[in-house]
Order: C-alpha cells, then sequence, then structure tokens
C-alpha cells in the first residue's frame, strides 16, 4: 500500500508538494524567536509595564547597567529604598536569567538590573511585560 501510495505521487508530480508541505511546519518552528532577546549594551527600550512604582528592597544595592549583561558598563545603582519604576524584561545572552530596565526614579537613572536583586524579581515575574526584541 505505501508503495502504491508512493508511485502516484511521483506519478502526478506531487511528491515535492508533499515534501514542501512538510516542510513548512519545521520551517516555523526552526525560525520562531525567544520572546525577548538579550539586550546589547547601549540599548534603552520604552515603558512597557504601567504598574506601580516599587522601592528596591532595604539593604540591596544593585549596579544598573547599559544592557542585560554583567559585560556592559555600569551607569548608576539601584539602592536601598530608591523609587524603581520598571520598564520591561529581557533574558540574558545565555537564557537562563532576566534582566529589567527601568527608571531609577529617585536619583533620575536609568538601566539594566538583574532580575534576582529586584523586588519581586523585577518585570519578570512582577508584571510580565517584554520588551519585546
Amino acid at each position: 500500500m505505501i508503495t502504491n501510495f508512493k508511485s502516484k505521487l511521483m506519478r502526478y508530480g506531487l511528491a515535492s508538494a508533499a515534501l514542501a508541505a512538510l516542510a513548512v511546519p519545521v520551517t516555523v518552528v526552526g525560525t520562531a524567536a525567544p520572546a525577548s532577546a538579550a539586550a546589547s549594551c547601549g540599548t534603552n527600550p520604552y515603558d512597557h509595564d504601567f504598574t506601580a512604582n516599587v522601592r528596591q528592597t532595604a539593604g540591596v544595592s544593585a549596579n544598573m547597567r547599559s544592557g542585560s549583561s554583567t559585560s556592559c558598563g555600569v551607569v548608576g545603582w539601584a539602592d536601598n529604598q530608591d523609587v524603581l519604576d520598571y520598564y520591561c524584561y529581557t533574558w540574558n545572552s545565555s537564557g537562563t536569567a532576566t534582566w529589567t530596565y527601568l527608571h531609577n526614579v529617585t536619583d533620575n537613572t536609568y538601566g539594566w538590573v538583574s532580575d534576582s536583586l529586584l523586588p519581586s524579581n523585577g518585570t519578570f515575574r512582577g508584571s510580565g511585560y517584554g520588551c519585546g526584541f
């Protein structure tokens, strides 16, 4: 039966059409991108997260960086009890940790902070607003 089916496909020139139809789902799945990729140094996204501001945890100070990596330069600090306005989150380049882009309202600085250092684990777990790149 399979041989008969195969010969009919070949006879009517449907073999390539059948293969193309099978390849489409593989191509779509293979090109799917993560919801949010790493932010290269110097990336400044707009505010996606309109939830209320939060205060940095008492006794915690975190570097604010120019991108979602410790290899990006420090541009400020989210210090003890600073008021923080979360904008959005993204993953680091290895996809193992999330970072939040935020505005430190207390000292008017902007930058990326690892979510592990933020109240409610930053935007990722706090509100779920991805940066979309």
